[in-house]
């Protein structure tokens, strides 16, 4: 994505970009704020070059292009750079369809993060969550699917982020005080104005997430909205949804949860094509349709479990680098300093940890 995304299709863009595939509940929450701001909707639109009754149907999906060129035009007219944090306090879980549901659902909070993490997919394209446990930290992190201007970043995230930390909230109210919003840009004008009703946010950081400090016996502990019969149902709502996606988008997901590590490292690419039942090639061309190969979904996949490694003090860095596919310590070492601006036995201090060998 571009710092103005075009309105045609770009050579350099995976195809996704341009199809319906985001639900219109939240560019359509960006639209009701710049309303309240005093800016029309139907202005919005017009500079978003999209018809007046694009976000009518409840139910509509509009396409990621469409969406951002949304956010862009409700934060051109309105001038408000705090637009991100006013959407995230005015979504609700219920907001995120059968998946929000769900989450209100769950019995656990380690059940509902990992009905998150399956499910994540059915609200649209264009950012990643990685779940992350370190220590006693559990990080819900966003990582942009393609380069997005820091202009749509800030808002994207911390509407995203702020939504998180509300249903939290409500799912589990005592775990308030242990949040902490994370996000790289700086922070908008106007912040202080919604600071009260924000966890610690903490700008300038070389990650976005929402980090959860606290004894890990609460990912276990029941629920206080648990509903087991609604749950089922939400469930299996998601999974009908899932099951009516583009089935490209459903490769490119399979082979990023196909890329864990094993003793001898990651599966190879005809590995993973064993494992989805195609060939090689044929692999090799639905990741290239969806703006991806192999190589980048190895690195990402790096990136993400690196950390969990480095926090098993009994692995060695030289064995974890070996994990992750790394001839030599050094490599790792330099691959992730550019990730986190740490290496890895400077991260694993931080952490309580010992650097290992």
């Amino acid at each position: 994505m571009s710092r103005n995304l075009p309105h045609s299709h770009s050579p350099a863009e995976p195809a996704w970009v341009h199809q319906a595939n985001q639900p219109v509940t939240y560019p359509r929450m960006f639209v009701e704020i710049a309303e309240s701001l005093g800016v029309s909707g139907d202005r919005v639109l017009a500079r978003a070059g999209l018809a007046g009754d694009v976000l009518d149907d409840p139910a509509g999906r509009l396409s990621l292009a469409a969406s951002s060129r949304i956010l862009e035009s409700a934060l051109a007219l309105t001038g408000d750079t705090t637009l991100g944090f006013q959407a995230g306090l005015r979504l609700p879980l219920t907001a995120h369809g059968s998946l929000g549901y769900a989450l209100m659902c769950a019995d656990t909070a380690r059940q509902a993060t990992q009905i998150l993490k399956r499910f994540w997919h059915l609200r649209g394209r264009g950012v990643l969550l990685m779940v992350t446990e370190e220590g006693f930290d559990l990080m819900l992190e966003l990582v942009p699917e393609l380069p997005i201007s820091v202009n749509l970043r800030e808002p994207l995230f911390s509407s995203t982020l702020t939504s998180m930390f509300r249903g939290l909230q409500l799912v589990s109210p005592s775990l308030a005080v242990h949040q902490e919003l994370w996000l790289q840009g700086d922070p908008p004008l106007g912040f202080d104005t919604w600071r009260p009703y924000l966890p610690p946010v903490r700008f300038g950081m070389p990650q976005a997430g929402l980090l959860i400090h606290s004894d890990k016996a609460w990912l276990d502990e029941p629920l206080p909205t648990a509903n087991p019969e609604g749950l089922t149902q939400a469930i299996s709502q998601c999974e009908r949804e899932s099951a009516l996606m583009d089935s490209d988008g459903d490769v490119l997901q399979r082979t990023r949860t196909a890329l864990t590590p094993g003793p001898s490292g990651y599966p190879s690419p005809e590995q993973v094509a064993a494992q989805l039942c195609l060939s090689p090639r044929t692999l090799r061309r639905r990741l290239q349709e969806q703006g991806y190969n192999y190589k980048q979904l190895l690195e990402e996949a790096r990136q993400r479990d690196s950390r969990q490694l480095l926090v098993m003090p009994e692995l060695g860095i030289h064995r974890i680098a070996e994990l992750l596919g790394y001839s030599e310590p050094a490599n790792f070492t330099r691959a992730f300093k550019a990730w986190n601006n740490l290496t890895p036995s400077q991260w694993r201090r931080r952490q309580g940890n010992p650097a290992g060998p």
